[in-house]
Order: C-alpha cells, then structure tokens, then sequence
C-alpha cells in the first residue's frame, strides 16, 4: 500500500498477517511477488517499494536476510517459473536480472522509457516488458556454460553465482558461494580461479590428498578484467583477450604479454613445474603454439590451414591432435611435423593421460576410440569429450559432465591382432573385462611373451598357468632354451594335446607325449610313442592303463593288467576285494616265494574270504609259521593248531592261550583249565575260575559252584607246587577251596530240596547234609549263597519225619531266632505246633557213632563233625553223608609214601580169625551163617591196638603207625589219597572190611560203592570232580 504497508489476507479478505515498512508512507510500495519454487521450504514474498529497497518475507511476517538497495525505483517484481531468478524493471528504464536472494546479474533490455511491467513465460527463458511510452519488448535470455576441467575435477557454475566442483571419480561435490555473478572458471591441480565482476578469486585445496575437495582463498585480484578466456597456473593467472594473452601474478602484477598474429580461439595448460608451465594455444588462423609461462617468446609447433577449435598433446608430449572448423580430427608427430592419420566429424578429442598411443573424439552422436593407427572403434555417445583418463572418458552434455566407464577391448585385441603383446597389456591395465584378461594372457602365452602373460594371469588369478609359467622360467635359468617344447607345454595344459604331441615329437621329447597320454587315459594313441622305448616306459604305461580299467568299473581287465605291468600288489588287491578266489590261488602259486609282500597280502584275502585252506598254503610256502599257527587259532582250528605244535613247541603261547579261552568261553573249563596249565597260565586261569565261580553262586547254580572251587582247589596246588615263593598263600588258598566246594556241593541238595517241589533224595539222605552243613556253618561265617534258614528248615523238617524230635525242636527254636520267609511261615509255625506232641527225644537209630572209639555222638554236636569223645573226624560219603568206617592214620618219622605203600602191598600172612566167627549151619532144607559173637584179642591186629590207646585230654591224638603195623595191613583194608606235591598223602583204615567203600581218583572223595556207581551211571562222570569214567587215573 502508499503507506508503505503489506497486508496479507485469507481468501475471505481477513487479514492474517500485517506487515510494516520502516520508510512508511514515504516508501510506498509498488510491486509484490511470491516464490514459486517447491524447492523452498517456506512461502517467500518480495517486496519492492520506492524507498529504493527489495526485501524477502516469510508468510509469518519475518524478514529473510537484509534489505538489497536498487538505486532507482522498481515498478515491476517477477519470478522464472522455478523461482531461480527475478526480473525487475523500474525508473531506471530497463529490465535486470537478479537472483532469488537479489543478486543483481546483469541488464535483460534498456528502454526508453520506464519500465511498468514484466513477466516471465512459464517453464522457459523468455521475457516480456511493457513501458510507459506503450512499447512491448520480447527478449529470450541464453545462459552460458562457465566451467574448468582439469584430469579428474571438473567445477562449472551453478544459479549464476556458485561454483560447483566436482571429483569425477569419486562423485564428490563442493559449493563455493560468491554471491556475486561468475563470469569466468578455471582449475589446474590445486588451483581455482574464479573471475566475478569486480575481481577474480584464487582458491586452493587444503591437502595434497587426490581426493581432498576442500578449499580456501588463496588470494584476491580486486580489479575489474574484460576476457574472452581464464587460465589458471600454481602461480598465475592467464587472461586472454581476442589476439592479446597476459600473464598476471596472483598479486595483481603483469608478468608478461603476448600478441598473437590471429584471434585465439583455443588454451590449455598442459602441465610442468610450478611457475614455468606450459600453455597449448590453437589461433583462428590455423597456427599452434606452445608458451611458457617465465618465457616471453612463443614456440610455433606447427601451422594448418584450417582454423583450430579443439588441441590437445599426448602424454609424452609427441604427438598432437587438432580439431579445425570442418570437424576433422588431425594428429601429427610434433617432432617431424608429420601428418600421422586424420579422422572425420570430430567436435572434440583429448588423450588418454596413461597411454601414449591412445586418443578418443566425439562428434555425430558417436564416441570414437583410437589405439595407434587401428581403425576407429565407435559407440553411440551424447555431448563433447573434454577428458580421457584409464578406461574413463568424461563427457559435457549440455549443462551436466559425466564419467563414462568405457571398455578398452577393441583396441586391446587390435593390438593382440598384430601379436603386439606388452602394448595390449598397457591398453588391459586402463580397463577391460576378466575375459579379455585371459585372452591377452593365453595370447601372450601362445606367442611365448612369459612376461606379459604373467602379469596377465596374475590379474585373473588362475595359479594353474602361473605354475606352468614358474616352470618354464625356471628352466630356462637352466639353460633350456627350446620354444617348441614350451610352446608344446602350453597346447598341453590349453588341452590341445595333439597339436602338444606333434611339437614334442618334433623336438625329440617322446616320453613327454607318451607320459601326457597316458595321463589323459589315451593309450592308444599312447602306443604309437612306444616304438623301441625303454621297457619301463611299457610297465608304466601298462600299470596306468590297469589305473583307469580300474577307476572305468572294469576291475577284471584291470587285475590281467597289472598283472602283466608286474604290479602284483595292486592286482591282488583288485582280486580280493572283488572275492574271485580261483584266480587269487592262482596267482598265489605263480608266486615265487621270495614275494613276500604279495603272498600275504593274498594269505590275508583268503582268510576274510573264509578260505583258510588256500590261506594254510599260501603261509606254508613263504615258511611264515607264526603266521600259519595265528590263522588256525583264529579259525579254531585246534587240531590243525596241535599237530603244528607238535613240530613246533615254539609257539605254545600262541595256541594254548587263545584255545584256553575259547574253552572257557564255551563251558569247557576243565579243558580250559588244562589249556592254560600247558600254557604255563596260571594266573590267567585263576582270573578266570574265580569269576565264574562267583557267577555260578550269584545264580544259585551251586553245584557248579562246588565244581570250580575244586579246580581253582588244584589250581592253586598247582601254582603252589611251581612257584615257592607263593606256596604258603597258595596252600592256604587250597584248603579254603576244598572247604567252600564241599559245602556248596552239599547245599545244592538242599536248595533243590527247598526250592523245588519234589527231591531225588532219601530223607536219611537230606537229614545227613543238613546236620553236616550245620556243623559246618556254626564255625565260620556264611559263605555267599548259602542260606542258613534253609539248611535249618530242611534239618527240622527231616528230623521231625525220621522221628528225631529232640533235634527237630532244637532247629525249630534257631529258626524263630532268623529272618523266616513268608513262603516258610506257615510250614514252621504248623510243625512247632505238631512236635509239641511228640517225645522229647530222638531215634536211637539216627545217632552216629565213632568208628574209633565207638562212642554214640549226639546229633547236634557242638565240636562239629568230630566225635566228643576223642575228637576223631568223621569221614563222610560224598553222596549220602553218612560216616563211614574210615579211621585216618599218620605215618611214624622217616616213613615216606612209597615205603607205606611197599609195607602195605607186602601182607605178612596171619592167622585169619575172621573167618572162625562164621558157623556153617546146615539142615535137611536150608543152610545158614552163624556169627560167632565171642570178642577178638586186640593183640592179634596191631592197628585195633592203636586205636585202643588211652587218650587224655580234650587234644586229638591222631593214629600213628609203624613199620610194623603197615606190614600187619591188607592192601584191600587201606585208602590212600595221593595228593600231588606239596602235600603230604592221607591214609584210611577200614574198619569194616565188608563195606565196600570207592574213592574218586581225582578229587579223592569217598562213597560208597553202590551209591558211586549209580552216580557215575546217570552222569557218565563223578559226580563231585565231573571226572569222566574213561579218562585214566
């Protein structure tokens, strides 16, 4: 409004916001305008009045920035359609351009009159202007490209007063605002230039880093230039106007000046030591120049006839490229000034900075690659080259510079064309793909450069040919020096193998073709390198030949054909594992015995083949009897084994101890038992007995608990015989094991008795292994197993029924003092209560008497199986235990075994006396014995005499016997138990010669004759020691 304020208002005319100008009424304000960019993130108002001042409002009424002075008064604000510039026009009679933030850039059109209006025609860069005296004006605004390129940093202008740059590689960007129009931009290393209105601007990078993009002001030329083109040096700046190039100091001095004879139409740096660098200057007129900086003359390199639009010099400074006015690209050698080759529509072209030979130019829409004097490889590409660095050619396309990844193949593989190997691996090393890697590197391989095909396979990492390579140079260190046969190893691993073959042959390597192709499995081909070749080239070539049959599945063919390569080993391995036994016998017979190896590898596959025969052969003829004697063993072959020991006690271990074992693990262990005694194991035999004594009692098989016993009895006899250092323990051990069989043998019969529901045993007979077990348990402890509640349950139950109720009683009582099972109870509980009607004394035909001193014992006898009277032990039958008519006697000082023996079977005749007390009583009917009742004298039988002898004490006096009274005995009336070393023989008198009483000669039990027949009828064997009845004493 005139009184300088601004009211901004909804659609509904309210007003929101109310803005006041500090010039009030005296700025009234003459044009508004709001930003139309998107981009922004606030809505931004200008506003112009003619207090001379454009300001910038935010919808809340803040003010952005500070005023911008116009010197004139404006009377017209308008936006582009993006919001990037504003065209303002006013008294001042023409049209600016300024910036979003006000910047003025510069004059759209000059009027003659004021300027009312202007607008701008949406989404393009056309103006229009309306003036006071009614002229229209049209103008379309162009906005030049400003920018520098040097390598890989590219800066250009942005919103007419920014400087981007840009790193190219890496994509990095940096802004540097000038906040004034830039007219000129130049870049060199770590240099920038930066030419605004009133002074040029020198910036540099902080680091040397490559990619730092981080600048600084440098220095600050304030004065005013007019040029056509900027350069910048480390040093200095380069400003050239039409004809005429100064060169100024970065302080502001003029260092030198030059006049070129024609308009400059072309400059570039092209690099050297800071202060002297160089210039590369293209005139209208078709001359090149190169200057010097610190020189102030000149140098002509060479003059055209076409005008120059484009230059650039190669990496070595050797070559040149120009582009004249009809888009031709020339090249020439700068030294000869010769006109190397020229290419058409060509716009722009530059080198490659890494390689000296290579050059690209775009034009026609096309992008051209150049590698030496190749033909041109072309690709579709928008814009102007204005760089080539590697593999990446940076592109101008209207306003935006962009890196493009260009694959440098085709030249790599004009280069391999022409076998030029170190050159196509410059043009790899800017950037080509891994296939063209392996190309260059087999290329270079086939052409023998070692060198570069090395560098090659490095870059693919293939190790198989880098190895091929090593090889190759290693032998030429050696001095090998024939390319055939490397170009031979070469085809060889490329799998060209005939081609390999042929340059071996040539050569005069042979063996290497022969051995490559047996390698490959080709025997045939193979064959045709034998000819007269050494006969182990044959073997060798045979035994792979065997390999492959073998790998191939066809394992018969490959078993004939080790055979014939002499590979037995291998061939007996095939035979075996495939089970064909007829052809591995014979094989094992062609043999010579010598091939020991061979031999039993094949002994070895018949045994896992179960051919123990052919195995037996096979050992017999290499002599390996160790060997032989293990295969029986392990085949428990024992009589094979035996009949080889035989021949060969050597090897007694080796046979007795397994079979010992494999006895006992059958159940053999008598058998086992002499087994380990033939092989001198004694201990091994005691281990073993005594487990499966323990095992036996464990399972309540009690019987043959009793039978290990005995052995491990005489097992200890025997050790205690051998070995004197263990004969006390080991006697010690015997008694104790002869006890525990005897009283295991005994309670067997009970247990069946109280487990069982019906016994083979007479009551007489289970009463006498009870009272007898009893007596026996009351002295020591329990052994395992046997229980005492069952003896004692058996001996009242017995007693009771043979009418010996004293002692049925006594058995009853001890029960109720034990741990009774329930399956007993009531059995125990109905005979207390049965007995108690029963007398208080027992069968007078029950109670045992001393055969020595003929006292009545009682049944229950605390002393144990002794008589109370002169504490004679009783003599038992091993099968009914009933005492027996046996008096044991001991022989005087100095009467040894074999004299007893000889005094015994001398029987000194006398007066037999026995046969006077029979009486022949004979009738008319019958005839009968009379026994005469009259007593004997003691004195006619010198042993009743000794048994008579007084004896005082409760000590046992045992029977001692002289010379004499041994001759007075009859051989039938004496059992001798021979007992084997250490011990001594036991000797028994009968005392009544009418009972006929048998001792086992084994386990020197006693029984009677009958009981013992009868025995040895149903079991075939004693029934205590299990001695069969046809083995010999």
């Amino acid at each position: 409004m005139m009184n300088g304020v601004v009211s901004i208002r909804s659609k509904n005319g309210e007003e929101k916001v109310k803005i006041e100008r500090p010039g009030g009424s005296s700025s009234p304000i003459w044009s508004i305008a709001w930003n139309p960019s998107k981009d922004e993130h606030n809505d931004i108002l200008a506003v112009a009045d003619w207090g001379q001042r454009l300001s910038f409002y935010q919808l809340s009424g803040k003010q952005i920035g500070k005023d911008r002075h116009l010197n004139f008064d404006p009377c017209c604000v308008s936006y582009f359609s993006k919001g990037e510039y504003i065209v303002m026009g006013g008294s001042d009679k023409q049209a600016s351009l300024y910036t979003k933030d006000g910047v003025r850039l510069g004059t759209v059109g000059e009027q003659n009159s004021w300027v009312w209006t202007c607008r701008v025609k949406p989404d393009s860069n056309y103006v229009v202007l309306g003036c006071q005296d009614g002229t229209i004006a049209f103008f379309q605004l162009i906005f030049s490209t400003v920018h520098g390129l040097y390598k890989d940093r590219y800066a250009y202008r942005d919103s007419m007063t920014d400087v981007i740059v840009q790193h190219l590689i890496t994509e990095q960007k940096v802004r540097i605002k000038c906040r004034e129009l830039v007219k000129k931009i130049a870049i060199y290393r770590s240099r920038l230039a930066i030419q605004l209105p009133e002074k040029i601007l020198i910036y540099e990078l902080f680091s040397d880093d490559s990619s730092d993009m981080h600048y600084r002001i440098k220095e600050k030329i304030c004065r005013r230039f007019e040029c056509n083109l900027l350069v910048v040096c480390s040093q200095h700046i380069i400003l050239c106007q039409e004809k005429r190039l100064q060169c100024l100091s970065f302080t502001s001095v003029k260092e030198k000046e030059w006049l070129m004879e024609s308009l400059i139409r072309y400059i570039k740096v092209i690099g050297g030591p800071p202060g002297r660098e160089g210039l590369l200057v293209g005139l209208k007129n078709g001359a090149i120049l190169k200057i010097f900086v610190d020189n102030p003359f000149a140098i002509t390199l060479l003059k055209q006839n076409t005008s120059v639009r484009c230059l650039d010099m190669s990496m070595s400074r050797s070559k040149l490229a120009v582009v004249d006015e009809h888009n031709t690209c020339l090249v020439y050698d700068i030294h000869t000034k010769e006109l190397l080759f020229q290419e058409p529509n060509a716009n722009s072209v530059a080198w490659n900075t890494q390689c000296e030979d290579m050059l690209c130019f775009s034009g026609g829409g096309y992008l051209n690659i150049k590698a030496s004097t190749f033909p041109v490889h072309q690709q579709k590409l928008q814009g102007f080259v204005v760089g080539y660095n590697g593999s990446k050619i940076f592109c101008l396309h209207v306003y935006s510079m962009a890196a493009v990844e260009v694959p440098q193949s085709a030249p790599m593989y004009q280069y391999l064309e022409r076998r030029m190997f170190k050159e196509a691996y410059q043009i790899a090393c800017l950037g080509v793909t891994d296939s063209d890697w392996r190309d260059l590197a087999t290329e270079a391989l086939e052409g023998l450069d070692f060198d570069t095909a090395k560098k090659a396979f490095i870059r693919v990492r293939d190790l198989r040919y880098l190895e091929l390579i090593n090889s190759i140079e290693e032998r030429k260190k050696r001095g090998e020096n024939n390319s055939d046969v490397f170009l031979a190893d070469v085809h060889a691993y490329q799998g060209k193998f005939h081609e390999a073959a042929k340059l071996y042959k040539r050569s005069g390597y042979d063996n290497r073709a022969l051995s490559m192709y047996t390698d490959l499995r080709m025997f045939e081909y193979a064959k045709e390198f034998l000819g007269t070749a050494d006969p182990k080239d044959t073997k060798m070539l045979m035994t792979k030949q065997a390999d492959w049959a073998r790998n191939s599945k066809e394992p018969r063919a490959a078993a004939d054909m080790y055979l014939t390569a002499g590979e037995h080993l291998k061939a007996i391995d095939i035979i075996g594992e495939h089970g064909w036994v007829d052809m591995l016998i014979d094989v094992a017979r062609k043999l010579d015995k010598a091939e020991r190896e061979p031999l039993a590898r094949c002994a070895v596959f018949f045994k896992k083949l179960n051919h123990h025969g052919y195995a037996a052969e096979t050992y017999s003829k290499m002599g390996d009897l160790k060997a032989l004697v293990q295969l029986h063993v392990e085949a428990r072959h024992w009589d094979e084994a035996f009949s080889l020991l035989d021949r060969h006690p050597q090897y007694r271990d080796q046979v007795y101890v397994p079979y010992a074992q494999w006895l006992a693990e059958n159940d053999r262990f008598e058998e086992a038992q002499k087994a380990f005694h033939k092989a001198g194991r004694q201990a091994e035999a005691v281990k073993v007995l005594e487990q499966l004594t323990h095992n036996a009692v464990v399972e309540s098989r009690f019987n043959d608990a009793a039978f290990y016993y005995w052995m491990l009895s005489m097992q200890c006899l025997d050790i205690a015989r051998e070995n004197e250092e263990q004969k006390e323990e080991m006697l010690q051990k015997f008694h104790s094991f002869q006890h525990l069989a005897e009283l295991y043998h005994v309670y067997h019969s009970i247990q069946r008795y109280t487990d069982e529901p019906f016994s083979s045993h007479m009551p007489e007979t289970l009463f006498n292994l009870s009272r007898f077990l009893l007596h026996n348990l009351t002295k020591d402890s329990v052994p395992l197993g046997i229980s005492k509640v069952n003896t004692l349950f058996a001996l009242a139950k017995q007693s009771k029924a043979l009418g010996a109720y004293k002692l049925a009683r006594q058995a009853l009582k001890n029960l109720h003092g034990l741990q009774i099972p329930s399956r007993f109870q009531n059995s125990i509980d109905l005979a207390s209560v049965t007995l108690s009607s029963k007398p208080f004394h027992d069968n007078e035909d029950l109670i045992p008497m001393c055969f020595r001193c003929s006292t009545n014992n009682p049944l229950l006898n605390n002393l144990g199986n002794v008589c109370i009277n002169c504490r004679q032990p009783f003599i038992y039958s091993a099968s009914s235990y009933e005492v027996l008519p046996l008096v044991e006697f001991y022989l005087e000082e100095g009467i040894s075994d074999e004299e007893a023996v000889s005094l015994i079977d001398l029987e000194v005749p006398r007066v037999d006396r026995k046969a006077s007390r029979w009486q022949d009583m004979s009738s008319g009917e019958s005839q009968s014995l009379k026994l005469d009742d009259s007593m004997d004298d003691p004195a006619d039988d010198p042993f009743t005499a000794k048994l008579s002898f007084e004896q005082g004490g409760s000590e046992f006096v045992p029977v001692v016997v002289s010379r004499a009274v041994l001759r007075s005995m009859s051989r039938r009336d004496v059992l001798i138990k021979r007992w084997p070393k250490p011990l001594s023989w036991q000797y028994y008198r009968s005392l009544l010669p009418d009972v006929s009483i048998t001792m086992c000669p084994s386990c020197f039990q006693m029984f009677h004759s009958e009981d013992y027949e009868l025995l040895v009828l149903q079991h075939n064997c004693c029934p205590y020691c299990r001695r069969p009845i046809d083995e010999p004493s």
